[in-house]
């Protein structure tokens, strides 16, 4: 008898340690092997290693509380507790796999925000069937979770009225779409101006200029205005130029020289206004306005753009033998007589 006790636990602890190197193996494999972190045959495997590991535990913690003749181990304590280890075991695995597989994707240019709104959606699903599938096991059934969630929705409305309110306004942005991850927002209303890095179910994750994330609850978004840069079709070089008043006679020459630069450059997008003209006396200069475009919309590129064209004003001007005015004042002084 004693034998046959001593045999069926060696060959329980030698099946557990079969299970246990499996699982290690196929656990290493999935750290070190990029090509089987985001298997979905690796995770199967893994889980059906960790799930047969639990079953033999159970049966070792049977055998246990049966030959020591436990009163304070029962039979149901010991399927409850293997039944929250599979269940748990299950979510684990799935989220793990859901978030390789969402940043798989994005690595591969998809989009950022639909990828995590669709992961926490699979996530939240599987929850939901975990719930369901286990909860028989614990005494609720599925009236009494619709029963409980009817309950639970009203309080959790009364309670949780802010809550619900940033969480149905993070669903009105994705489809909406203002803006999405990646994209510099601002917004004239409030001290909102940097780059979104992530819209979750209460608030959005934005990084300011100074590098300081700005968490913004997502109902505020529906009550302010925001404007979206990243989304702008060109970028506006607006300036004014001012010359002297004794180059006069130069002003027009300079206008025309400056409009035939700004036309032959390729940089400057000619579908939209290109408008230099003279339009202003001042009080120390004759101002022209310069006003127009350019097809990138990317700042250091922008300003680069800029720069060079700021460059070629100077030059034409000074060909002209004109010259940039400076606030000045004349004053007339009268010659009083002894």
């Amino acid at each position: 008898m004693v034998e046959a006790v001593a045999v069926k636990y060696w060959i329980i602890g030698v099946l557990i340690l079969l299970a246990c190197a499996v699982a290690l193996a196929l656990w290493l494999l999935m750290r070190r092997k990029q090509i089987w972190s985001g298997s979905i045959a690796a995770h199967i495997a893994f889980v059906v290693t960790i799930c047969a590991l639990i079953l033999l535990l159970r049966q070792l913690a049977y055998s246990v509380a049966y030959d020591v003749k436990s009163v304070w181990v029962t039979d149901k304590q010991i399927d409850m507790a293997a039944i929250i280890a599979v269940a748990l075991l299950l979510m684990w695995q799935s989220f793990l796999l859901i978030n390789r597989l969402t940043h798989n994707q994005i690595k591969k240019g998809s989009d950022p925000t639909s990828a995590r709104l669709i992961s926490r959606i699979l996530k939240l699903v599987i929850f939901l069937m975990l719930v369901l599938l286990f909860g028989e096991h614990f005494g609720i059934g599925f009236s009494g979770l619709l029963a409980f969630g009817g309950l639970g929705g009203i309080a959790i409305g009364v309670a949780g009225r802010d809550v619900l309110s940033n969480f149905f306004s993070g669903a009105i942005l994705f489809f909406d779409r203002p803006f999405n991850i990646g994209d510099w927002i601002s917004s004239p209303d409030r001290q909102i101006d940097g780059t979104v890095a992530e819209i979750g179910w209460r608030s959005t994750k934005i990084i300011t200029f100074d590098k300081r994330p700005l968490y913004v609850p997502n109902a505020l978004f529906s009550t302010i205005s925001i404007e979206n840069p990243s989304r702008m079709t060109n970028r506006r070089i607006n300036t004014t130029i001012g010359l002297r008043y004794e180059d006069a006679d130069k002003v027009g020459d300079v206008v025309n020289d400056i409009r035939i630069m700004l036309k032959n450059d390729m940089r400057i997008d000619q579908s939209k206004d290109l408008l230099i003209f003279f339009d202003a006396f001042a009080t120390s200069s004759l101002n022209i306005m310069v006003y127009c475009f350019t097809k990138t919309t990317k700042w250091a590129e922008w300003l680069s753009v800029q720069q060079d064209i700021f460059l070629k004003i100077i030059e034409i001007v000074h060909a002209r033998q004109a010259d940039f005015a400076f606030p000045s004042q004349t004053v007339f002084l009268e010659k009083t007589q002894d």
